[in-house]
C-alpha cells in the first residue's frame, strides 16, 4: 500500500484526506479510493468532506467515479442531519433542473430519492 495512503490515518478532521483525494486522484486505483473513502467514513460524522469529495468526484469524471460517487452520496444521507449538503448535493450530482425530473430520477436512483425525501419530506415523489 502507498506510504501516503497509509498516513492518512493520521487525519482525524477531514480537510487532509480530501486534499489528498484531490491532489493524488489521477494516480489513485479504484481500490484506494475506496480506501480513501473507508477513512472520510471513519471521521467525517458531518458528511462535509464526503460531499465535497463527491461533488468533486463527480465533475472530474461522473460515470467513471459513479460507484464511488454514490457510495460517498449515500454516507452524506446519514451523516448530514443538519441538512447543510444535502441541497448543494441534488443539484451537483442531478442538475439544477433536477425538479423536472423528480419522478424519474426517484424511480431509478435511490440515493436520489433518499435525498429528496430528506431534504422536502412532505413533498411528492
Amino acid at each position: 500500500m502507498r506510504k501516503d495512503l497509509e498516513q492518512l490515518s493520521e487525519d482525524l478532521e477531514g480537510l487532509p484526506t480530501y486534499e489528498f483525494l484531490v491532489n493524488k486522484l489521477p494516480e489513485l486505483t479504484d481500490e484506494e479510493i475506496n480506501k480513501v473513502i473507508d477513512h472520510f467514513s471513519l471521521i467525517d460524522h458531518s458528511g462535509q468532506y464526503l460531499a465535497s469529495g463527491a461533488r468533486y468526484l463527480h465533475a472530474v469524471d461522473s460515470e467513471g467515479f459513479r460507484r464511488h460517487v454514490d457510495r460517498m452520496v449515500a454516507l452524506v444521507i446519514d451523516r448530514d442531519r443538519e441538512h447543510r449538503y444535502l441541497a448543494d448535493l441534488l443539484t451537483a450530482i442531478y442538475g439544477e433542473d433536477y425538479t423536472d425530473h423528480v419522478a424519474e430520477l426517484s424511480a431509478n436512483d435511490d440515493n436520489f430519492r433518499r435525498l429528496y425525501k430528506r431534504l422536502y419530506p412532505e413533498g411528492a415523489l
